[in-house]
């Protein structure tokens, strides 16, 4: 029994057989009437190949979820996609990413310990400096003492890694629930160690349980951050600290964040920071609870109240986010966002990750999302909401405003009647509508890190990298049409695991993933697995590009490359890669770039691979001009399985469709050494290479070195058939015993039944009439045999 092929994932058991004939014995079809004459070994041969294609049950393609597929997939370990691993035992948790200013350091904030990483060279990043910061052994027994796990969860988690000046980081960490910040000298990528005296409170700036979202970001010298701002994890807060204006934070009592409030992103622009966030909707009244996803306002300038709202912002606004498609449940839960600049600010935009609080069918959906920031800014300055205390209900305000503007970045401090308002009035009333780019289902997108580059054409396309919880990480680029379509999807870990954290790093061309037990760094393009100009096109990759001249897919470095073939809206081969005028026919590519020749050994079964290139491709198989012999050839999972007759031999050839355009993956020569054919005119001058194929012999002795073992198959047909025999031979005896018990049945019933006396006297008995038997065992008179029922 032939094994589908490891490398070639899953696929459906196509069968060409051709109809029974109308006979009793529908079970053989008329394929097998052609080995007739044919020695033992053929025939038995013929019998197992028959056997197979019968018993094995049809196989379904993988489910990828619905939404874009990605074109190419690397499994965890894949030698065509070299990815870079850096780890280091007793280390783990690398979960905060920094790249220095010049692009050559990475900062990695591990689980008690900041390490400085030199990535400017290829290959894995390599240490240069580490300094330990654990927590005390005080903080330690207190966090002990607190119900919490003293081997996961008190130790000093690094939260907070960002670069303060040209001299110094800036560090917060749990530092076991008792959150604490430091300043980090370095020189040279060199870290200077942690001195107990510089290790100041953080409360506010890193979460207590490592396990809480929080982002942080520094701003004009200040840092912005949100967090959980209590041991319990009830008391979230956006928070100003570090720099010359005085330290700001939001009003707990005044709930302008919900208790449950996850904050994953901090964006600046030119006089707020937006802060991204998700929370329990207060305005939204349901049965369940519903999370909304949110973005807040501060403004630079916020300087606090003098009477009121005393070290409290006062230009704190929020305002709902809205990732939806027509007709759908929207995506109400935001993890992860990121702003991509622009030359001017009003055409900046952000890019968000959400997934959905409910599971449709089972499976979690993702999407991604783009904000301008202009719109972000309109709705801050639309009408405001209100809540009615007889109704508590949230409506829109109606009434005039005052001047200047509550909420907005005036300068000078605001009046009393301006912070009084402010107090209940934080909420805006119109929705910040996203756009959406991609929606995928069956993944949850957890981070992204997103970057422009531009084609050939002279466009730019956004290209996003978006990191799953399972540990995946696929390339997305963003059409004209604002539309994304998976370019690779790679596995990061065998194992399913999130990623914990993505850093760009543009002038090293790579991607740095952080997970539990290290950072992989992933090059952002992987364009020489394209072989082909063919492929090379229709991958869409903007970093990559068709050289003509080596004939090899090539990463882009400059757009003075002119003849270098690229069609990134189209991805049409068929006009990038001519080499003269052509039609718009989309007729397939039959002339092959190489041939494969493969020599028939007697009694055997070929398997022909045909490599899968592409997920969004559509495969079939060709014998020159004309079909493949249906009588002894099959598919599976895109291989061809073929059982060597007269006849059959000849070019077999694996057609993939995509994009409208046809062309050979790969060019078969099937021939045997008895009957030698000669190579088709039409293909000479193509490069012939001989190359040995998986295949089994069915009629024993050794097989050749390129074999598979299929014992086992052989012994799973074997037991299938023994059952089947084994059934039919019940159901044949099955009959004659039944009509045997019966008969017994039918001669005992004269039987007494017991404590019955038979009659003492010769006369005969005197019979009921027959319209009182009711027994179905009543038998005539001529068996003297009566029913024991009677009315």
């Amino acid at each position: 029994m032939i094994s589908p092929p490891a490398a070639l994932g899953t696929g459906t058991w196509h069968t060409a057989v051709p109809k029974a004939e109308p006979s009793g014995d529908s079970l053989w079809p008329s394929m097998a009437l052609p080995a007739l004459g044919l020695d033992p070994w053929s025939l038995l041969g013929l019998f197992f190949f028959q056997l197979l294609l019968l018993l094995l049950p049809p196989l379904t393609a993988g489910a990828g979820g619905q939404g874009p597929m990605p074109r190419v997939r690397y499994s965890a370990g894949d030698p065509r996609r070299a990815l870079s691993l850096f780890h280091q035992k007793g280390l783990q948790d690398f979960d905060t990413l920094l790249l220095s200013g010049g692009g050559n350091t990475l900062y990695v904030g591990v689980r008690e310990a900041v390490l400085a990483l030199d990535v400017q060279h290829p290959g894995a990043p390599q240490l240069r400096s580490m300094i330990p910061w654990p927590a005390s052994d005080r903080k330690k027994h207190e966090c002990a003492l607190k119900k919490k796990s003293s081997e996961t969860q008190c130790f000093n988690f690094i939260r907070v890694l960002v670069s303060f000046n040209a001299t110094h980081l800036y560090a917060c960490g749990t530092f076991a629930f008792s959150p604490a910040c430091t300043f980090i000298e370095f020189r040279d990528s060199q870290l200077s160690p942690i001195s107990e005296k510089t290790v100041m409170e953080g409360k506010g700036q890193s979460p207590f349980d490592p396990a809480h979202k929080h982002t942080a970001i520094l701003v004009d010298g200040m840092l912005y951050s949100g967090t959980m701002n209590n041991f319990l994890g009830s008391e979230p807060i956006l928070m100003r600290t570090l720099g010359p204006r005085p330290v700001l934070k939001t009003d707990t009592f005044l709930r302008w964040l919900q208790s449950d409030a996850s904050f994953v992103a901090a964006v600046p622009s030119t006089q707020v920071v937006y802060f991204f966030f998700e929370e329990t909707a207060s305005e939204f009244d349901f049965f369940e609870k519903l999370r909304t996803s949110r973005v807040a306002q501060v403004c630079k300038n916020d300087m606090g109240g003098e009477k009121l709202l005393q070290k409290k912002w006062t230009t704190f606004l929020k305002a709902q986010l809205l990732c939806t498609q027509p007709g759908q449940l929207p995506f109400n839960v935001i993890r992860h966002a990121v702003l991509l600049p622009a030359e001017s600010a009003a055409e900046a935009r952000v890019y968000a990750v959400f997934t959905s609080q409910w599971q449709v069918g089972g499976t979690r959906s993702s999407a991604v999302c783009s904000f301008s920031l202009s719109d972000i800014e309109n709705v801050f300055k639309g009408q405001f909401k209100e809540l009615n205390k007889e109704t508590s209900r949230w409506m829109t305000y109606v009434n005039p405003e005052t001047s200047p503007r509550p909420g907005s970045c005036a300068v000078g401090p605001s009046s009393d009647k301006a912070l009084t308002f402010m107090k209940d009035h934080f909420l805006m009333d119109e929705q910040v509508v996203g756009t959406p780019l991609l929606v995928k289902s069956d993944v949850e997108y957890t981070r992204l890190t997103v970057e422009t580059a531009r084609g050939l054409d002279g466009h730019s396309y956004v290209v996003m990298y978006l990191g799953t919880s399972t540990g995946f990480l696929h390339k997305a680029v963003v059409s004209q049409a604002s539309r994304a379509y998976l370019v690779e999807e790679i596995q990061l870990f065998p194992e399913p695991e999130p990623i914990r954290n993505l850093q760009l790093a543009p002038s090293q061309g790579a991607v740095f993933a952080g997970f539990s037990g290290g950072v992989w760094r992933v090059p952002r393009a992987n364009c020489s697995v394209y072989e082909s100009c063919v492929d090379c096109v229709l991958a869409r990759d903007p970093h990559c590009a068709w050289d003509p001249e080596s004939r090899v897919c090539s990463l882009l470095w400059t757009l003075d490359l002119m003849s270098w073939k690229q069609d990134m809206e189209r991805g049409n081969p068929e006009w990038a890669c001519a080499k003269g005028p052509l039609g718009r026919s989309h007729r397939p590519q039959s002339r092959p770039q190489i041939i494969k020749e493969v020599l028939v050994v007697p009694n055997s079964i070929l398997e022909l691979p045909c490599p899968h290139l592409s997920v969004l491709a559509s495969y079939r198989w060709s014998r020159g001009t004309r079909t493949v012999p249906e009588a002894s050839s099959a598919v599976y999972n895109g291989s061809l399985l073929l059982l060597p007759q007269d006849g059959v031999g000849g070019l077999y050839q694996c057609i993939a469709t995509e994009n409208g355009f046809s062309y050979p993956v790969v060019s078969y020569w099937v021939h045997s050494q008895d009957q030698p054919l000669a190579l088709d005119p039409e293909l000479a001058g193509i490069p012939r290479e001989r190359v040995q194929v998986p295949l089994t012999r069915v009629g024993g002795g050794a097989t050749a070195a390129a074999q598979r073992s299929y014992w086992l198959h052989f012994l799973v047909v074997t037991v299938l058939l023994a059952l089947v025999l084994s059934g039919a031979l019940i159901v044949l005896l099955a009959s004659p015993l039944g009509a045997l018990r019966a008969r017994g049945k039918v001669q005992g019933c004269g039987t007494l039944p017991p404590g019955e006396k038979a009659p003492l006297s010769r006369e005969p008995r005197v019979q009921p009439p027959k319209e009182s038997r009711t027994s179905a065992t009543d038998v005539d008179a001529d068996n003297n045999c009566l029913g024991t029922e009677v009315a």
